[in-house]
């Protein structure tokens, strides 16, 4: 029997070279493809890109020239403000000379009215008390003797004293004098008080209480107002409420002295409002407490001119005394 001869199969024929050839053949032309179109693209990128930065650089520098000319203009508003400010402060000067002026001119004639008003108030009869404690024969030796035209029928007397640095440094001695001689015009008392603008009282151990009225009393309190320098913030406004609040009576004819230079701060309508309501009138009409008001010109002295401050005190202090039975009286001379 005869074999079969087996046929042997090469796997390395031509035809599987043929295919692997072209397979590689392929490859390489993607590959030639590829890197032939690639400098191309990244030229035009390169190329755009540069266009955009040149544009933008373009910007920048318009930005910036725009920038410059807002400066400058910004810098010119700035120095036409600061002038207007400078005009305004200027005019506002001037405005309160002109109101100044007017209100001393005014202040002349209605002092001149309110003492003529003062003078015959002055005369009024003295109370069944006072009678009693001064006799049925007594005639008022200082019925002229009056500050401004101030009333002097009152039992009791309250001081409120600004001590503030302007004060103390330039107006001392007058105030002294002022204390006084507004003692000297009330023969008898039943009772004294002395507090600064603060509300501070003057003798602690009398806190609240009347300082009895003795001819030593009196030279004590004039001793002791000599070096009494208390803190103050320059205001009366608190010192006259705390004095209404705690000593306000209805069967005490009471009268306050107010003795100051300025009012910084606070609206002049509450003051007056709320003094108002502490010191109500009575069916008659008649207040308790009458609020009497010096305005020593320290201010003025110092800086030559009509300080706001100055004008809203004595403001302040006229309609107070206008409203509550007293006097305002505007001293021309701090000495």
């Amino acid at each position: 029997m005869r074999k079969r001869s087996r046929r042997t199969i090469d796997i390395f024929n031509l035809s599987f070279l043929d295919v692997v050839s072209c397979g590689f053949g392929a490859i390489i032309l993607l590959l030639v493809i590829v890197k032939i179109s690639e400098p191309h693209v990244i030229e035009q990128l390169a190329t755009d890109l540069s266009g955009l930065v040149a544009k933008l650089e373009t910007e920048l520098h318009h930005i910036r020239g725009e920038t410059e000319i807002l400066n400058r203009d910004l810098t010119a508003r700035q120095e036409q403000l600061s002038e207007l400010r400078e005009q305004l402060a200027r005019l506002q000067g001037d405005r309160s000379v002109i109101l100044g002026r007017h209100a001393a001119t005014r202040s002349e004639q209605e002092t001149q009215t309110i003492i003529e008003n003062q003078l015959a108030s002055a005369k009024q009869a003295l109370t069944e008390e006072m009678r009693r404690l001064l006799g049925s024969g007594y005639r008022r030796r200082y019925l002229s003797a009056t500050i401004g035209g101030v009333p002097v029928d009152s039992e009791y007397i309250i001081f409120i004293i600004d001590t503030s640095g302007s004060m103390r440094q330039n107006a001392w001695p007058l105030v002294l004098k002022k204390v006084t001689e507004v003692l000297d015009i009330y023969p008898q008392v039943k009772g004294i008080q002395v507090m600064n603008d603060m509300g501070d009282y003057m003798f602690s151990q009398y806190q609240g209480k009347w300082i009895p009225d003795t001819p030593a009393r009196r030279k004590a309190v004039v001793a002791r107002l000599s070096g009494w320098a208390p803190f103050s913030n320059s205001s009366p406004v608190e010192g006259i409420e705390a004095a209404i609040r705690r000593f306000h009576a209805q069967d005490k004819r009471i009268s306050l002295y107010v003795f100051g230079d300025d009012f910084a701060r606070g609206s002049i309508q509450t003051v007056i409002d709320t003094v108002a309501r502490l010191n109500r009138a009575d069916s008659s009409g008649r207040r308790h407490v009458r609020i009497h008001t010096v305005g020593f010109p320290v201010l003025f002295s110092m800086s030559g001119g009509i300080p706001v401050n100055a004008m809203r005190y004595a403001a302040l202090m006229r309609k107070l005394a206008e409203t509550n039975g007293g006097s305002f009286v505007g001293l021309n001379s701090s000495r």
